[in-house]
């Protein structure tokens, strides 16, 4: 059983290589070649130095767009943080185009800062000159600070990723909720951590209907959000939000660059959405990650495609490069609080992704997780150049590298990752790492792996290791490694549509996977309760020997539900309960020896407690049998 289980995962592997190169970078997506490439030369935007810093020398403020950066969009506002809006007066903006910029500072819900919004946009290339004066009363500070704005490229051009229709055999199918087709969750391996909860995914882009969805360990659906065609789910999980845990995920658009365009989504546990966080600055919240930290803060990723004269690296005169930005955004606002580039920071020199033969864009740093620390600094991680960064708090100075051919640390054996993704650094100061290895392949198989850092030495130690126990599993993209409380590690596949839970010395605990060709681009593993304020939905049919009523009840994303209640009757009026069937799955069903007009389930809790009614819905009579049959 577990050996074809295996195989099957190898089948998958090959059915989405697709779509693992088309989500990986775009400089290997044959997708993103269908470009039209822009007309003239590019603008130079390579920048001279790299050093730049946030942070206004002086003052506890740092600013955004940082001072010196060449990357800033025209839509941008400019932001000050690190002291109160009370205390950030008398902004002058003026752009060298587009002359004096009116416009207005408003206040972060956090009370540490505030953004000048201007009322009109930037030109394209133009130097914009900041003065404000900052602090209090008697202590206030001149200062001005310098940046020029970018020459975006339109992404309108770069075709969306599609979703297919999926073979039946690969999705299921409801009486009850015939318009919800998830796909089938196979548990190959048996779970034997049952206290580690529900697993949280996302399906597409890829063959199938879209959305984010939860399954029991066992592999039964527990709540899914299918969603238009056009629109996909990536980066499913639960976070802390208001003092609740709730359900976060980005929608949107995946394009064949490799990136996302959309916007971040927290739901609670009623499936109420209760925040949508967008980017600011003129771009669109990207797939690749969405952090939710105290007193309503969220870091999301953006992508930043711009014209670029390439000449200076061996690319083309009219070319288009992928600049990539972190974003802290005010939730309660969508004021944005802080924004780094990473062209500021990171030479090209670094990228491992080869220039294009032609005017397609160039993704040459490929930001793929953001994990802000308690002290303020970030983790990133870049896929392009095999490694991940921290970036110190305010200045967005890179304190260290860790792999990539500028490492600070001397990796040790098996330390080093390529194309890696999910960066985080733990209380103890460890990293973990989703090493894919692949696309092109580096590494024999893709891995989890835990690295210890001794900062004093420069050192970097491998602690763990975690292949795929039963054979080497490569993901030509995507992917993320989980540490559980317990430290026990929770693996999402990536490319390979797959999840496993194993033991900190790498025992396996739980494997199960999605059908052929699907996706999920992370997956993890946290307890859910969760309570829809829907109702229950309920279908029946007379059989066509004509005296027995066959029913089916369901209750999308109800994890409290032991057994159902049938109600039945003649009129509307008149239903009274005539049986009970345990909850069996997402769906339970029940016949029995009756005919009825009409029926209604109620949804019961282990104590027999009503939760809650369908609605009275008409039963579906057998059909008439042709005539001269």
């Amino acid at each position: 059983m577990r050996r074809n289980g295996y195989i099957v995962l190898v089948i998958a592997a090959v059915a989405w290589v697709t779509v693992a190169i088309v989500l990986g970078t775009s400089s290997l997506s044959s997708g993103a070649r269908s470009v039209v490439p822009p007309s003239g030369p590019s603008p130079v935007c390579l920048p001279a130095s790299i050093d730049h810093s946030a942070a206004l020398a002086g003052t506890p403020v740092s600013v955004s767009p940082a001072p010196g950066t060449d990357t800033a969009n025209p839509d941008t506002q400019i932001s000050f943080l690190g002291e109160p809006v009370t205390d950030i007066q008398d902004v002058s903006v003026e752009g060298s185009r587009t002359g004096y910029h009116y416009g207005h500072v408003y206040g972060y819900f956090q009370g540490d800062g505030g953004s000048f919004v201007p009322n009109k946009h930037f030109n394209t290339g133009e130097r914009v000159v900041v003065r404000a004066l900052l602090g209090r009363a008697g202590s206030e500070r001149r200062v001005s600070f310098a940046f020029r704005i970018a020459t975006p490229y339109t992404t309108k051009g770069i075709p969306g990723f599609p979703n297919p229709a999926a073979p039946s055999s690969s999705y299921q199918s409801f009486v009850s909720a015939p318009g919800l087709h998830p796909p089938i969750l196979e548990v190959t391996s048996a779970d034997r951590d049952p206290s580690a909860g529900d697993l949280m995914m996302t399906v597409g882009p890829g063959p199938g209907e879209p959305g984010p969805l939860i399954y029991t360990p066992q592999g039964r659906l527990v709540w899914f959000d299918q969603l238009p065609q056009e629109v996909n789910a990536l980066n499913l999980s639960a976070q802390s939000y208001e003092g609740q845990r709730d359900l976060t995920w980005w929608q949107g658009r995946v394009l064949s660059a490799g990136f996302g365009e959309g916007e971040d989504i927290v739901m609670d546990s009623n499936y109420q959405t209760v925040a949508t966080v967008r980017a600011g600055n003129g771009y669109q919240a990207d797939l690749h990650d969405f952090q939710i930290v105290s007193n309503h803060v969220a870091y999301i990723t953006a992508y930043n495609v711009m014209r670029c004269d390439l000449t200076p690296v061996g690319g083309v005169r009219n070319g288009v490069i992928i600049d990539t930005a972190v974003q802290a955004v005010d939730i309660k606002t969508g004021l944005v609080r802080w924004e780094w580039h990473s062209l500021d920071h990171v030479g090209v020199g670094e990228s491992h992704a080869p220039l294009p033969d032609e005017a397609t864009p160039w993704d040459w740093f490929h930001l793929n997780s953001v994990d802000p620390e308690p002290n303020g600094d970030v983790l990133i991680s870049a896929r392009s150049t095999w490694a991940t960064y921290q970036l110190a708090k305010g200045s967005g100075v890179i304190r260290w590298r860790l792999g990539g051919n500028k490492s600070s640390f001397a990796m040790g054996p098996g330390a080093a990752t390529a194309w890696q993704h999910d960066a985080r650094i733990h209380a103890d100061g460890t990293v973990t790492v989703f090493d894919d290895g692949s696309n092109p392949r580096i590494h024999y198989q893709s891995r989890g792996v835990r690295v210890a850092l001794d900062t004093a030495r420069h050192q970097a130690r491998v602690l763990a290791v975690y292949p795929h126990p039963g054979g080497p599993l490569l993901a030509d993209s995507q992917g993320n490694m989980q540490m559980l409380p317990n430290e026990d590690v929770l693996i999402g596949w990536g490319a390979i549509p797959s999840v496993s839970e194993l033991t900190k010395s790498g025992g396996l605990l739980l494997d199960a996977h999605l059908p052929p060709g699907s996706s999920s681009y992370r997956a993890f593993r946290y307890p859910w309760a969760g309570h829809p304020l829907s109702l229950p939905a309920v279908r029946a049919r007379v059989l066509v020997t004509g005296d027995s009523t066959a029913v089916f009840a369901s209750w999308n994303g109800a994890t409290n539900v032991a057994s159902w209640r049938v109600l039945a009757g003649n009129s509307r009026s008149s239903i009274t309960p005539q049986a009970t069937m345990p909850d069996s799955g997402f769906e339970s069903s029940v016949t029995f020896p009756d005919a009825y007009a009409y029926v209604a389930v109620q949804a019961l809790g282990a104590g027999g407690e009503l939760l809650a009614t369908s609605p009275t819905v008409s039963v579906v009579k057998p059909a008439a049998p042709p005539k001269g049959g």
